[in-house]
C-alpha cells in the first residue's frame, strides 16, 4: 500500500528545547496510528509538525509523494484536517460551525449546510444544528468539532488528545463511533492519546514516544504483548482487550 504521508529527519524545538527529533515516520493511505505517551512525550510537537503548525528545525515531509515546501503549506493544510484537545468552536450555530471550513474552501452557502448536515448526522448530533454551540455539553462539543473535522473531506485527519476532557464513558463511546467512521471512510489518520484504551477502539498501529522519540511501534497487541522496555510496559495497566473487544 502506498504511503499518504512521509517525514524524514523532522526536528523541532520549542523554547530552545529539543521536542522532536525523528528520523523517519510514514503512514500508509487508510492507515490508522495511534501516538501514545506520557505528557511531554512529544506527540503534540509531533501532529502539529506533521500539520505544518511548527516551524522544524530540519526534516522534510510529503504528501501522496509531494514534497510539501514552505510556500505551498496552505494548499496542503487545507487536504488535511485536525481536531485539538478543546473544540475550539465559533459563538455561532453548531450548524454553522461546521459549513464553515466549507465556505473557506469555496463551496456556497446552502451547499456547505447540506454537506455539514450530513456530518452532524454521521456524528449522530445532527440534532443539534440550530443550538449555540456554546451551550453544548463536553461530549456533545467534540462530536461537532469531529464532524466539522470530516465534513471538508480531509485526506488525512490528525487528532491531538481529542477526548482527555471527557468522562470515560463518553470516551469510549465516542472512540468507537469514530472508529467506525474512520474505517467506514477510509480516511487516514493520526491520534496522540496517553490512554491505550481508546487506541484499540480506532487504530491500526500503536507508536510509543518519550522525550520526543519513537520508543516502539508495531500493531497494538505487539506492542502491548511484548513492550521492548520497562517504560512501554508501564502502559499495561489493564488487561489487553481480545479482537472486537
Amino acid at each position: 500500500m502506498n504511503n499518504i504521508l512521509e517525514a524524514t529527519d523532522l526536528r523541532i524545538r520549542r523554547g530552545g528545547v529539543q521536542v522532536l527529533d525523528l528520523p523517519r515516520f510514514s503512514l500508509a493511505a487508510e492507515e490508522k496510528v495511534a501516538v501514545i505517551g506520557p505528557n511531554g512525550a512529544g506527540k503534540s510537537s509531533l501532529l502539529l509538525g506533521l500539520a505544518c503548525l511548527l516551524r522544524r528545525e530540519s526534516g522534510t515531509i510529503s504528501f501522496n509523494g509531494e514534497a510539501v515546501m514552505e510556500r505551498g503549506e496552505t494548499a496542503y493544510r487545507r487536504r488535511i484536517a485536525m481536531v485539538f484537545q478543546e473544540p475550539l468552536l465559533f459563538d455561532t450555530t453548531v450548524i454553522d460551525n461546521v459549513a464553515e471550513g466549507l465556505r473557506i474552501r469555496g463551496k456556497g452557502r446552502e451547499e456547505a449546510r447540506d454537506i455539514a448536515r450530513e456530518s452532524l448526522e454521521l456524528f449522530k448530533v445532527g440534532h443539534l444544528t440550530g443550538r449555540s454551540a456554546h451551550k453544548l455539553s463536553g461530549g456533545e462539543a467534540q462530536r461537532v468539532s469531529l464532524a466539522r473535522a470530516f465534513a471538508v473531506r480531509p485526506e488525512l485527519l490528525l487528532m491531538d488528545e481529542p477526548f482527555s476532557s471527557l468522562d470515560l464513558p463518553t470516551r469510549i463511546v465516542l472512540a468507537e463511533d469514530l472508529g467506525r467512521i474512520l474505517h467506514e471512510s477510509g480516511t487516514a489518520a493520526i491520534i496522540a492519546t496517553h490512554d491505550r484504551i481508546e487506541a484499540f477502539h480506532i487504530v491500526d498501529r500503536l507508536v510509543v514516544m518519550d522525550k520526543g522519540s519513537v520508543v516502539q511501534q508495531g500493531s497494538p497487541q505487539e506492542v502491548l504483548k511484548q513492550p521492548v522496555n520497562a517504560f512501554v510496559a508501564a502502559f499495561r495497566r489493564t488487561t489487553v482487550p481480545t479482537a472486537g473487544g
